[in-house]
């Protein structure tokens, strides 16, 4: 199984960075930081593609209000097949939240190819299925 790698200094040319962000798009910290620095990600684009990134806001409240944006991302993802998507560990930084917390938003990019997920992520979903493989 792929991971995303801890620290993304590179993007092959059909990879996009995905990060997590505020909705005003100010990417001062963090990957949305290297997002904005590294990968083009445009200030004041805090949801959606911007540049050779994704930004995914987690910065507005709870879980429940991250989850529309992973669900939107992950359609999107869907739709743009032709590219893989990096995910960082989103909303796991200045946001606060934790790897178990975040994970399960994810649960549905375990079924994508071009979804690479890091690898907290996948561990919280399989300690969460109580089983080595996490598609079950």
């Amino acid at each position: 199984m792929r991971y995303t790698p801890d620290n993304i200094t590179h993007l092959d040319q059909d990879e996009i960075f995905v990060f997590g962000s505020n909705l005003q798009g100010l990417h001062s910290g963090g990957a949305a930081l290297v997002a904005r620095t590294k990968f083009g990600a445009e200030p004041g684009v805090g949801d959606g593609p911007t540049g050779r990134c994704y930004a995914i806001p987690t910065m507005q409240g709870g879980i429940d209000t991250i989850k529309p944006y992973v669900d939107r991302f992950l359609d999107y993802a869907y739709e743009c097949d032709q590219n893989t998507f990096l995910v960082t560990r989103i909303g796991c930084g200045i946001a606060g939240f934790t790897d178990c917390e975040i994970a399960p938003l994810f649960r549905r990019a375990l079924d994508m190819y071009n979804v690479v997920l890091p690898k907290s992520f996948i561990d919280c979903l399989r300690a969460m299925s109580g089983s080595t493989s996490v598609n079950k």
